[in-house]
């Protein structure tokens, strides 16, 4: 895909940060020995990649607002466009030496995505979508998965921990929803979980409490691959709401039946 210069720029800046998570994600074995452990580091390689990210991101485009995972919210010249970006998702994955993260950046306009980039840096796939043009990973265009039917479906979601409020609600969810499908996977990033949907890996994803850099890449990038997006209850914002659905065009409405029960 030819995409524009926007989506390039994108493209450059979280490869460029992957490469920089990926030397020090080579560094997180080693420091899982100390005493210490690796948490310090992995802050500051957090920290480094948004570093990263920012530099090229406003270099290339000054005028544009910014919403960062580490950063925080800043306004731009240009309040029609903002950056939204996670430099590391997954980083409990990172600090335990699990090769399951990724570099999230998105492009607002006018409060809607136009286009996205999710880098798994450490499996080297690059997901990337704009507005009208697909979704891709590498070279490849993407599509959904064509299940229908929910006992074959697979789905992913995030599952509170630290005693967080949504825990007891994500549980009465999987309570619901696991009896009736082939399984639901809790892999901690869910940028990728999003990926995976749009890739026709997972049939759908859902999740609470939920920060808007950690899905706003991801959410091109369903849509761009014939997928739905929604949020958990009806009417509200994603962003705003922190909870959302994703899924394929057969199982978006079952799952918001069942998930907005009690949502």
């Amino acid at each position: 895909m030819q995409g524009s210069a926007n989506l390039n720029v994108m493209i450059k800046a979280a490869r460029k940060a992957g490469r920089s998570l990926v030397k020090d994600f080579r560094e997180v074995e080693n420091l899982q020995v100390s005493s210490k452990g690796p948490g310090d580091f992995v802050t500051r390689a957090d920290r480094e990649a948004e570093r990263i990210i920012k530099e090229e991101l406003r270099g290339a485009r000054p005028s544009y607002g910014w919403l960062g995972e580490e950063t925080g919210a800043a306004d731009g010249e240009d309040p029609t466009r903002r950056w939204i970006v996670d430099p590391l998702d997954g980083t409990t994955n990172f600090l335990h030496g699990l090769p399951h993260w990724a570099v999230s950046i998105a492009l607002e306009h006018k409060g809607e995505v136009v286009a996205g980039v999710i880098f798994d840096a450490a499996k080297d796939e690059l997901y990337y979508a704009e507005k009208g043009f697909g979704a891709y990973c590498n070279e490849t265009r993407l599509r959904v998965s064509g299940r229908t039917r929910m006992i074959e479906s697979i789905f992913a979601t995030g599952i509170p921990f630290g005693g967080r409020p949504t825990l007891p609600a994500t549980l009465q969810d999987l309570a619901r929803l696991m009896p009736a499908c082939a399984g639901v996977r809790r892999f901690g990033a869910a940028a990728l979980d999003l990926a995976y949907v749009a890739a026709g890996r997972y049939e759908g994803y859902w999740e609470r409490g939920i920060n808007a850099w950690d899905i706003a890449a991801g959410l091109i990038l369903v849509k761009e691959a014939g997928g739905f997006v929604g949020p958990l209850r009806e009417g509200r914002d994603i962003f705003e709401s922190g909870a959302v659905i994703a899924a394929n065009a057969g199982m978006f409405e079952p799952m918001c039946k069942i998930l907005r029960e009690e949502a």
